[in-house]
């Protein structure tokens, strides 16, 4: 979210601020805001005040990046805007229209070269229509995320992806992969409009590695898109439809931005949230749950301090991982045949490769080198840097031991990667 968006031509035919048309926006959000946040209010006195900006004011920079027409002016609407959703802050807890505010006002404060601190504007007068009333802009769709986000910032969100699956194996969000053992309920995801909890017993009787044979995901409630819906699966019990037997998010005008789709039914289902978006896939192989998510930087980061404790934000705790001392159990398939039944369908050897030798040795089944292929197809599909598809144990934050290189020509011994914290 960091990075600026890029903005119309200072030099624009009309003689206004680079970004007011886009801006004007800004006012299609206030139909989902919350009746407590005043998110609307800011809008409203931000567009109002930039609406008369003419002439040829300069960047308060000196004629940096963004600089040139009414600039001055400009930061000092952005810093009277900054501060009003300050004001607000509180009550807007949740609001995707808030946090999309906030990151927008940094963007064009780095854009036009505005210091956080000095004058603001003053409060525009109180008219009988909102500015931008009958300017004929198309109405905003308050729960299509992509669309409102790209209308507002001037380019596409950005998105990030994270994965559970096998014995497990966890893909967070920053491209750490970790095994961890992570027995009981472990929530994935846990922020103001999500929270995903896997929960996991051991593969078998006395084994460290553990799968997961349960899914809860809470939808929470949001404005005029979704009532709170909740998805539970179970192994052999992959349901097409909420807990309260809807397909959809509702009966809000908005309920059509969650839905449940089912490619396989009882062993696929993928669950669409365009109000904040999301694409889940939940799928069953070999008696286990995983879980694939592509989700959008804003929402993955809308949660507070104490929300802190996500797998895929900060992976698996160090206690949680599976050491070399847990090597306790293998299957009846030898390590030459694993290679070669995951060699078949991954024959790159990054870290879906190990996953998937790691799970077919501890299990002796097969069918795990279905859940790392299906892994590594949901990432090409879900990762929006194709360089990030392939990690290996370097990338991936777990150093490669010597002895590992040389597992494949130890007889008997198994020293993969993935045994290392």
């Amino acid at each position: 979210m960091g990075e600026p968006g890029q903005s119309p031509s200072a030099g624009s035919p009309h003689g206004s601020p680079p970004t007011l048309s886009t801006l004007t926006l800004l006012l299609l959000l206030c139909g989902h805001a919350h009746s407590q946040c005043k998110i609307l209010r800011c809008n409203a006195e931000y567009v109002s005040s930039t609406l008369s900006l003419r002439g040829g004011g300069a960047s308060e920079g000196g004629g940096g990046r963004g600089g040139g027409v009414g600039s001055g002016g400009l930061c000092r609407a952005l810093r009277s805007y900054a501060l009003c959703t300050r004001r607000t802050a509180r009550t807007c807890r949740g609001d995707l229209a808030f946090h999309s505010a906030v990151h927008g006002i940094e963007d064009l404060m780095i854009q036009h070269n505005c210091s956080r601190q000095g004058p603001t504007a003053p409060p525009p007068p109180r008219g009988p229509a909102l500015p931008g009333a009958g300017s004929g802009l198309p109405a905003l769709d308050p729960c299509d995320y992509e669309g409102r986000f790209s209308r507002l910032h001037g380019r596409a969100p950005g998105f990030l992806h994270c994965a559970s699956f096998g014995d497990p194996h966890v893909r967070s969000f920053h491209h750490h992969f970790h095994t961890c053992r992570v027995q009981g309920a472990w929530p994935l995801l846990d922020n103001d409009f999500l929270f995903v909890q896997a929960t996991s017993s051991p593969v078998a009787l006395g084994a460290n590695a553990t799968a997961i044979r349960k899914l809860t995901i809470i939808f929470k409630n949001m404005q005029e898109c979704i009532d709170q819906k909740v998805y539970q699966a179970e192994v052999d019990n992959l349901p097409a439809a909420f807990e309260d037997g809807s397909i959809n998010g509702g009966d809000r005008p908005g309920g059509s931005s969650l839905s449940i789709q089912t490619a396989n039914p009882g062993n696929h289902v993928e669950i669409q949230a365009a109000y904040i978006g999301t694409t889940i896939i939940i799928r069953q192989t070999a008696g286990q749950l995983s879980f694939s998510i592509k989700v959008a930087e804003d929402v993955a980061r809308a949660f507070s301090a104490e929300q802190d404790l996500q797998l895929c934000v900060g992976g698996c705790p160090p206690s949680q991982r599976l050491s070399r001392s847990e090597r306790n159990r293998r299957g009846a398939i030898t390590i030459d045949t694993a290679r070669r039944l995951c060699k078949e369908g991954l024959p790159v050897e990054d870290v879906y490769f190990h996953s998937c030798v790691f799970d077919v040795l501890i299990s002796g089944d097969p069918n795990f080198t279905v859940a790392a292929q299906a892994a590594l197809e949901d990432a090409r599909a879900f990762l929006p840097d194709l360089e990030k598809l392939h990690l290996f144990p370097s990338d991936a934050g777990v150093p490669l031991s010597s002895a590992t290189l040389l597992a494949p020509l130890l007889s008997g011994l198994l020293v993969l990667w993935l045994y290392i914290q």
